[in-house]
This record gives C-alpha cells, structure tokens and sequence, in this order.
C-alpha cells in the first residue's frame, strides 16, 4: 500500500486560498467596472436630461420671440404703418430671462439690413445688375480686395462658366487640396464666403455684419436697419459722414416710407430710385444663450414673418457664438 506523500495536504490549501483570493479579485474587478459603467450611465442620462432642459428652454425663447415679433407686426397693422427699426422694443435690448438653476439671454437682430448674397442672381437665375452694383460697391467700401462680386456670383449660378476674367467655378475648385466644387446654388449661409476662392479671413470677418443669405431674393433691404456701409453701396457718391448722418436721422425719426428716405438731402443729384428698397422687414435672427446648471447651450433660429405677421422657423444653429451683443433687460420669471 502506498504511503500519502508528506505536505500534500498543505499543497491542497494553498491552491484553495489561491483559488478564492482569485475568485475574491474577480469579483471585486467585476463590481468596480460594474461601478464605473453604472456612474457613466447616470452621468451620460444626467447631461442628457440636462442637454435636453437647455433646448427645451431654447425653444421656448424661440417662441417668446416669435410672440414678440407677431404683437410688432399687430401693433404696425393698428397703426397702418408697417415699419421695423431698432428703436422699438424688439430692437434695443437684449433679454435676460430668470430661470431656477440658471438664466435665459435673447435678442432678436433684423437680418434685411443687410446685403442679401442671394440677390445677386434674379429667380431664373440672371444676373442682377442693381444688386451686382451694390455689392460691388460694398466690397469698395469695406476695402476688400481678395474676393470679387464675380467669384461670389460664379459659386451660386448653376452653370459652370466662369462669370468674366475673375471669376471662379469647379475648373478651380478641384485643383486646390482638398479638391471641392463650386455650390452651383443660393446660400445657404454666409460662411460659405469662407470656401470662395481667395478670400482671407481679415475680409471675411469685415463683410460678414453686413451680409446675409436669405432665401427670398428681390425684396432688397430696409434702410432703418442697414448697416453704414451697406446704405453706401446704393451709390458711389455717398460718403461716409453722410452715412453716418442718416443712421443718426433714423435712431431719432426711423422712415416711414421709401420716398422720405430718398427725399434727403444727402442724395440730393445722386438719381436713387425705389429699387428693392423698404421701410420693413421679414427675415429676423434669433440669438439665444442659456445658462442652466453651469452649463452653456445656444441656439440662433432664423424667423420669417409673412405680409399677414404668421412667423415661421427657417433654420436652426447650435453652433454660433458671441451673438448677444445688446444691453441686457433683466425680465421677471
């Protein structure tokens, strides 16, 4: 009979307490990921629930503003005058609404008193001559140089010919690196300006307050909201002094109809005409910024207001910044 081998017993033991200090660290391995996935999920749940309290707020905004821009337009309708500037209340300030937790900024900018890039072309797709005229003019005025009103024109026409000696399409496009084409269609925003052969960022930044890209073309702008350069764009012999006086004219008196405004003396002999000129507005830029929780969401809607004042959403961004740029107005909740 064969005798037990001495410390087997011993050896025995020691593989068990291996065995459960293995089992042991497993576990406690498992409850640690099972910890560490448990707090992702609540804290990716928690920011979501967050995320979607900032839109929610955002929305609401949205909505103030259409209400604003709806009892505007009823106000203009009692008084059968129909005109939009930034002395009214819509116009001077930025909003500042309480919120628990946090608070809500809005402020609500006219975007026809801007030069609308999509005028440049007529609705069957021709050249504009007035409009080209202006934003030639605009480009003088804010003394850009790197881009022409050919190149800006060759990006939405549909054709691929280059518009003159200066103009741009897909022949260009695809040689840079990355290659790309041409839109070949209206803009859709005005940081498209951006992708057009050979502008520079410095006169990128000076053209963008004062263009828009607006999906109407033909209605022009509104000289209570334009900007300086932009009312010089409508002729070559308006100055920069006179500009300056017709923007203090209107802070004081805004027009009331187009011939008021030709009717001053500072175009006298200059021969404006009413052409896509107006004293309203129905494209409007709303900017929003809420603080919830020490977190920041923004939203900039774009509002169109119709001749009978219903307000409908063109688009959304979540991605602008810096756009309150108004003194605030403190609301209460």
């Amino acid at each position: 009979m064969k005798r037990p081998q001495r410390g087997q017993p011993s050896r025995q033991r020691g593989v068990a307490l291996i065995m459960v200090l293995l089992a042991f660290a497993l576990a406690t391995a498992l409850a640690a990921g099972m910890y560490t996935s448990q707090h992702l999920m609540i804290y990716k749940a928690s920011h979501y629930l967050d995320r979607e309290q900032q839109r929610s707020l955002a929305l609401g905004a949205e909505a103030l503003a259409e209400h604003i821009l709806a009892q505007d337009w009823k106000s203009d309708k009692q008084n059968n005058a129909y005109v939009d500037d930034y002395g009214e209340d819509w116009g001077k300030y930025a909003a500042a609404l309480p919120v628990d937790n946090g608070v809500v900024q809005l402020q609500i900018d006219d975007l026809e008193g801007r030069f609308n890039l999509n005028d440049l072309l007529t609705a069957t797709g021709q050249v504009d001559p007035v409009a080209k005229q202006r934003f030639e003019r605009l480009l003088q005025v804010l003394e850009i140089t790197s881009i022409n009103v050919d190149k800006v024109i060759d990006w939405e026409d549909s054709n691929d010919t280059p518009s003159g000696a200066t103009g741009a399409e897909d022949n260009y496009y695809l040689g840079l690196t990355p290659p790309y084409r041409a839109a070949n269609r209206p803009f859709t925003s005005v940081t498209e300006l951006r992708l057009i052969a050979g502008i520079t960022e410095a006169d990128y930044k000076k053209l963008l307050p004062n263009v828009s890209a607006l999906p109407l073309t033909g209605i022009g702008f509104n000289v209570n909201t334009a900007t300086g350069p932009v009312l010089r764009s409508l002729n070559q012999g308006i100055t920069q002094a006179q500009a300056e006086t017709i923007l203090q004219v209107r802070a004081d008196t805004p027009f009331k109809d187009i011939t008021d405004f030709l009717a001053r003396p500072e175009f006298a002999g200059l021969g404006l005409k009413n052409q896509e000129l107006s004293v309203n507005s129905h494209f409007f830029r709303v900017a929003i910024r809420v603080t919830y929780d020490d977190q920041v969401y923004r939203l900039v809607s774009v509002l169109y207001r119709d001749d009978q004042g219903n307000l409908s959403v063109v688009s959304r961004d979540e991605g602008q910044r810096a756009l309150i740029t108004k003194k605030l107005f403190s609301l209460s909740q």
